[in-house]
């Protein structure tokens, strides 16, 4: 196969998947990842594709990133997953803050009504999901409103999460790797994502698959802020245990 054979073959694979790994392409091309690498770099000086740890993303991925109404579809066969196994890590009669996300959503649609919970949240999705529900204490944060994740951020943000503490904190992300830790494409949204990892005693991080191997802009914490990872049984093993290694526990629910 000639090298602009495998250059279109990778940028398809990296469009359908969202990402694709070295090893991967090396054995589906049956080339040496040595070749995969310099095929990488060239597609990333054409501005197809942007080297991530271990394989690539397609631009699409990173320049890309729709409002939270339009994400609600992408991969909610993995959010249910995801959101299902966060409920095991609620407390009883105890507080939680949720980020604003499309698997936090899914998580805040889900909560049950006799825990006692009080949730803290500055995400308008978020705090419609559970404003009607009794049993549960809503505490909207304020701030100016992203039109695009629908979510407060900037300094009115800040101060008001600087006045709680919560027992558990559910993180939503845009990319996780060992070296960079966990980063999102809004700068404004990174720290107030940072300062909710903070004011919780233990932060977890709903994350599915498509998000292993991500870099994004904003940087948010490293991996060593996060208590628990959970994502769903595609996400690719050996991103995994990169991750285990630094320290945080990862589950995948429905994994083989």
């Amino acid at each position: 196969m000639y090298a602009p054979e495998r250059h279109q073959r990778i940028v398809e694979r990296a469009r359908s998947q969202g990402r694709v790994d070295v090893k991967d392409l090396a054995e589906l091309l049956e080339v040496t990842p040595e070749t995969i690498r310099r095929d990488l770099t060239s597609l990333e000086r054409r501005g197809l594709v942007r080297r991530a740890h271990g394989g690539a993303i397609p631009v699409e991925r990173i320049t890309l990133h729709p409002g939270v109404g339009d994400r609600g579809g992408i991969n909610q066969a993995e959010k249910v997953v995801i959101a299902e196994a966060a409920l095991a890590e609620l407390p009883e009669n105890g507080s939680v803050m949720i980020d604003a996300g499309t698997s936090t959503i899914c998580l805040a649609e889900m909560l049950p009504t006799d825990r006692g919970l009080t949730v803290v949240t500055h995400s308008l999705p978020v705090a419609m999901a559970v404003a009607n529900r009794s049993g549960i204490d809503l505490h909207l944060l304020g701030g100016n409103i992203r039109s695009d994740s629908l979510a407060g951020v900037g300094t009115w943000t800040h101060q008001l999460i600087g006045m709680v503490s919560v027992d558990v904190a559910f993180i939503s992300i845009n990319g996780i790797t060992p070296e960079r830790g966990l980063t999102t494409h809004n700068m404004a949204e990174a720290a107030v994502k940072s300062a909710m990892i903070k004011s919780a005693r233990r932060s977890i991080l709903l994350a599915d698959h498509t998000k292993f191997g991500r870099e994004e802009f904003g940087r948010v914490a490293p991996l060593a802020a996060i208590d628990t990872i959970i994502t769903d049984p595609g996400v690719n093993a050996d991103l995994v245990r990169e991750v285990e290694a630094a320290g945080t526990e990862v589950l995948w629910p429905g994994r083989d």
